[in-house]
């Protein structure tokens, strides 16, 4: 077994936030809000997945991932389905995905260039607790006053459709062309209780308080302390870290404790 703690890695965004997530120090008032805290693995890797943290003040972009065929025509290993736990979540707040209502490409760039695209999207509200499971090609926006945990393929490729003004890049060719422009469905709830997602791209599992042991044969898994404390072997955790697991390994979590584990693939017996 290889347990490995993950670095972090802060993300100052326009949208993002000086007051964090408890085990993550808040920037100072003079610095750049903070949107995200990434868990990269070393140097010279090129693992299937990435795990994030989200702190959203404002709405982040309307924007599209493509899927494996199309990342990988453009050079790269592969797409990016994306999955986010809500941690907390002020009362109005909302995430956009799929247009309420069937467009064509014509649509979807009108609706774009002239900002009308905010309006066709379908704002869900969501509350602490909440897990969303977006496939590539979903059109997609964040809300503010969100907390959330993402687990996603390991693609650093966004396609901005729109974003309110702020004097970014827009890629409306190469998003309208992977964009699905059907209203979304969210995907069959897993059979498991303990399942969060089942592939087809990766598999979420939530671990509660109490031991378990996890073998993941050759494959890299991801866990993630979500609230308290636990000991992986004989190395201890806790909440706002990300380990980095290769094969078997003993988990125990303490009372009131949660995590995640995220691993490529369907799920494991």
């Amino acid at each position: 077994m290889t347990a490995v703690l993950l670095s972090t890695k802060r993300v100052a965004k326009p949208w993002g936030r000086h007051s964090l997530w408890p085990g993550f120090g808040d920037p100072a008032p003079g610095e750049e809000p903070i949107g995200e805290i990434w868990f990269p693995s070393p140097p010279g890797n090129d693992p299937d997945l990435l795990i994030k943290y989200l702190f959203t003040s404002d709405r982040l972009s309307v924007q599209v991932h493509p899927d494996d065929e199309a990342a990988r025509a453009r050079g790269h290993a592969r797409g990016k389905d994306e999955a986010w736990l809500v941690l907390a979540a002020e009362p109005e707040s909302k995430i956009a995905l799929g247009p309420k209502h069937p467009l064509s490409a014509g649509q979807l760039r009108t609706a774009a260039l002239d900002g009308s695209i905010v309006d066709l999207l379908d704002w869900r509200p969501v509350k602490a607790g909440d897990f969303i499971y977006s496939p590539a090609g979903t059109i997609h926006a964040i809300g503010a006053g969100l907390t959330v945990i993402e687990v996603q393929q390991n693609l650093d490729l966004t396609y901005r459709l729109y974003d309110y003004g702020r004097p970014r890049a827009l890629h409306l060719d190469e998003g309208i062309a992977v964009s699905t422009l059907t209203p979304f469905n969210s995907p069959p709830q897993p059979a498991r209780p303990d399942l969060l997602a089942s592939g087809p791209k990766f598999t979420v599992e939530r671990l509660e308080a109490g031991a378990r042991t996890v073998d993941l044969g050759d494959a890299t898994g991801w866990l993630v302390p979500v609230t308290g404390n636990g000991r992986i072997d004989d190395q201890p955790f806790e909440a706002g870290q990300c380990w980095s697991v290769t094969g078997r390994a003993d988990i125990r979590l303490d009372l009131r404790a949660a995590a995640l584990l995220a691993y490529s693939g369907p799920a494991r017996a």
